[in-house]
Order: structure tokens, then sequence, then C-alpha cells
């Protein structure tokens, strides 16, 4: 079994990358149509100024998450053909985190402005603490607590884009 080059490593990352993009953008897109339509609905007219400032609060969180999450696409289409494969999975890992802290807040806000529209405040709180809670476990929590899997592995090398090894 061949090692695998430097660039071979850098294409794989940028693949790999590309798959995790793949699936939270189709997620954020969801949410972030679902937030542009929600003014020109009925009932939207009941909700409160606080309700208000939560919809605009989860609405600029989605449409950044979907700008930092789509953003890779772009800047492999002005680096395409120029060797800077580098550069460019070290700024898609950029992109991808941001994109997930701000998915995160579009969730978290969302899930404020309808709980709060049904239910008292303080549950509506509650709840989107738990929530918050919930996706920072599954998207923080456990995979930083599990970065040392597989150290014993005889493959294992320094990977050069300084990215956790999937």
């Amino acid at each position: 079994m061949s090692k695998e080059t430097e660039k071979q490593r850098w294409q794989r990352n940028f693949a790999d990358l590309l798959q995790e993009l793949r699936v939270a953008q189709t997620g954020v897109q969801i949410l972030f149509a679902f937030l542009l339509t929600l003014p020109f609905s009925a009932g939207f007219d009941d909700t409160t100024e606080f309700q208000r400032d939560v919809y605009i609060v989860a609405l600029l969180a989605a449409a950044g998450a979907t700008a930092m999450i789509i953003s890779p696409v772009a800047f492999h289409r002005a680096l395409f053909r120029q060797g800077r494969k580098p550069e460019l999975v070290r700024f898609a890992h950029r992109m991808a985190s941001g994109g997930l802290g701000f998915m995160l807040v579009a969730m978290v806000s969302s899930v404020l402005l309808i709980t709060d529209f049904v239910l008292a405040r303080p549950l509506a709180f509650l709840l989107s603490a738990i929530t918050g809670l919930w996706f920072l476990t599954f998207w923080m929590i456990l995979p930083f607590s599990r970065r040392s899997w597989g150290d014993d592995d005889i493959d294992d090398e320094d990977d050069p884009s300084g990215l956790p090894r999937t």
C-alpha cells in the first residue's frame, strides 16, 4: 500500500471539506428559505417586537452561514488551476467553522422565535438554551473530545493542513 503524497493529501482534504459543506449548505439553505418567507405568512403581524428582533438575528445569522459555507466555491473558482490547494483547504476550513458558528446562532434563534411565539417566554428561553447545548454537544464537545481517536494508527503523520484527519 502506497503512502499518499502531500499533493494527494491536500486534494483529499479538499474533497472531504466539500462533502461536509454540501451537507451543511443544504441545511442552512432550507432554514434561510424558511426565514425569508416567514414575514409574508399569516400571523407574522402578531409577533412582538422581541420576536421580530430575534427573527432579524436568525435571518442575518442564516445569511452569514450561507455566505461562509458557500464561499469556498467562489474561492476555488478564483484560484482554479493555480496550484494553491493548501491555501484553499485552510480557507475552506475556516469558512466551514465560521459558517457552522453562524448556523448555530441561526438555529437557536429560530427555535427561540418559534417557541416564544407559541409558549411562555421563560420556557422558550429554556428550550432554546437546551437546543444550543444540544448543538454544541454534537458540533464541538464530542468532536473535540475525540480528536485523539486513531492516534495509534500506523499511517498517521502530521497533516499539513492542520485539520483533524478523517
